[in-house]
Order: C-alpha cells, then sequence, then structure tokens
C-alpha cells in the first residue's frame, strides 16, 4: 500500500470522525423539541437530582415541572449566601400563595454547596428555610449541580418557568419580586 492512499483513507476517517463528533455534540445539547440545554437565560435548565438533607429521598428538579422555580445555590460557610436568606425567605413566602397566570405555583431548589450535613441542616434550621426542595451531594466546589451549571460564585440562581427554562438568573432582594410580577395573577 503506498503512502498516497494511506493518507487518504486517514484523511476519510479523520473527517467522519469530525463530522460525528460535530453531530453528537449538536444533537447533545438539545433536548425534547430542540430546546438547547445550558444555563443561559432561554436554556432548558440541566436536570440535578440529589439527596435531601437526611439523605432519605432524592429529589429531582424535573418533579417539580409546572411550577416557577428558583434554583438557589449556596452553603452554610458563605456569608453573602447567608445575607440573601431572608430576601429568598420573603420572596418565599409570599410568590408560594400567589397564583399564577400559567403555572401550579412557585418554590425554590436549594442546592447547598456545604461539605458538612450537620452544619449545612442547622444553617436550614437558623435562617427559617421553610421549603421543602433542599438537596445537596455534600461535594462542596466540587458539588456536579456546581459543575453542571459553572457555578464559580455564591450566592447564585436561576428562575425557571413551568417548562423548566431559564427566564432570568442572579437575582438579589428585590430583583427576584420584580422577575415574579410579570407572571402573577393574584396574591
Amino acid at each position: 500500500m503506498n503512502i498516497r492512499t494511506v493518507m487518504n483513507k486517514t484523511r476519510i476517517a479523520v473527517v467522519g470522525g469530525v463530522v460525528l463528533l460535530a453531530v453528537f455534540g449538536f444533537t447533545a445539547h438539545l433536548s425534547n423539541g430542540g430546546e438547547k440545554v445550558g444555563t443561559s437565560v432561554g436554556d432548558k435548565a440541566p436536570e440535578l437530582a440529589f439527596f435531601n438533607p437526611d439523605s432519605t429521598k432524592v429529589i429531582k428538579l424535573s418533579s417539580l415541572k409546572g411550577q416557577y422555580v428558583l434554583v438557589d445555590f449556596w452553603a452554610s460557610w458563605c456569608g453573602p449566601c447567608r445575607h440573601e436568606n431572608p430576601n429568598v425567605l420573603r420572596a418565599y413566602e409570599k410568590y408560594s400563595k400567589a397564583k399564577f397566570k400559567d403555572a401550579k405555583g412557585f418554590t425554590i431548589y436549594s442546592v447547598s454547596l456545604d461539605k458538612s450535613r450537620k452544619s449545612w441542616q442547622q444553617a436550614i434550621a437558623q435562617d427559617g428555610l421553610e421549603w421543602p426542595n433542599h438537596v445537596s451531594d455534600l461535594g462542596q466546589w466540587n458539588s456536579a449541580g456546581a459543575r453542571l451549571y459553572g457555578i464559580n460564585s455564591i450566592p447564585m440562581n436561576f428562575l425557571l418557568d413551568p417548562n423548566g427554562v431559564i427566564v432570568a438568573k442572579n437575582l438579589r432582594g428585590d430583583q427576584l419580586d420584580q422577575a415574579l410580577d410579570k407572571y402573577v395573577k393574584s396574591f
């Protein structure tokens, strides 16, 4: 076999591999209905599924479909997170009772970047974080959720519509109210 034939076959194999990778890469970022999965506004939010604080059940983000959901990344050791928690709690108390134009309600899916289960549980109790959807893999910055969402600082949050599409992110204080008020029918 001469060198020219080997080079042509190699070139064909490389081009074929690149085409397959490109097609796979493109389709891997698409979910049902062609929605792009990612962490930008307009993207379908990536699935999360972690244990609750007692490790008694896994709570999937997708189980909250049909509601507006605030995916909130935080940790017990994070001063700015703990400072923001009263705003998050106030929003939960206000909007969890609201009637929405196109949703069953509002809830929060808290993803803790804690390493210590005890510290995480104590912070939930101390800050009065009364919603039921608290999760963590206790991986701190190596958390699978933090990596999937590209989290490099906390607090960080993503507001999802009833279909799991990100409609806003990194909301602080009254910004969360302003974002949610657009979708409320009545209180």
